[in-house]
């Protein structure tokens, strides 16, 4: 009598399929936000990036506001100076709040909202306006701030696995780090 031979039941393909969409954010048809942080780290993060783009608009503010009323002797060389910084600085705000955005969070954009999160004081204008040497040095002070309050910030995104967030604060770290640098050199 031959055996017969029975056929094992074939395994299952493991399922490729895509994870599925995240609930709908409450009162939202758009899919909740799942880009592998959790929901308190990603405010963190935020939170971290909103007190950067209130210190870096302030400095921009500065930088723009001595542009337009610095006097003497470096008139011309400042004035072209404040240029180039305030026209990088501007161009930086945007990416750091799209960032506030991609995490899922408003960024802050008033004037009221920057001040209670800025580091760095405002400059009274142009009745109070100080001479080429102390706008040097308040812009110099100005992106030394912006610098402590990035490397907040990216400790804050290492720790919470926000590779996009570090990579912008590197970024921002190495052009305030250089213009304060040359702010300083001028005053010594």
């Amino acid at each position: 009598m031959a055996k017969s031979k029975t056929s094992k039941p074939a395994k299952k393909a493991a399922s490729k399929a895509p994870k599925p969409a995240a609930s709908p954010a409450p009162g939202s048809s758009a899919p909740a936000i799942d880009i592998g942080i959790s929901a308190s780290d990603r405010k963190k993060v935020s939170d971290g990036l909103s007190h950067f783009l209130a210190d870096a608009y302030t400095l921009y503010l500065k930088t723009h506001n001595f542009h337009w009323n610095v006097t003497g002797p470096m008139f011309n060389a400042l004035h072209v100076m404040f240029e180039g910084q305030y026209t990088e600085q501007w161009t930086a705000l945007d990416e750091v709040a799209e960032r506030i955005r991609a995490l899922g969070f408003n960024a802050p954009g008033s004037y009221a909202e920057f001040t209670r999160l800025s580091s760095i004081p405002e400059e009274p204008g142009l009745t109070d306006a100080a001479d080429w040497k102390e706008m040097v040095r308040q812009l110099t002070v100005g992106n030394e701030a912006v610098c402590r309050t990035a490397r907040k910030t990216l400790k804050t995104a290492e720790s919470a696995g926000d590779d996009p967030t570090v990579d912008l604060m590197t970024q921002r770290l190495q052009v305030h780090e250089k213009t304060a640098w040359m702010l300083r050199s001028l005053l010594q």
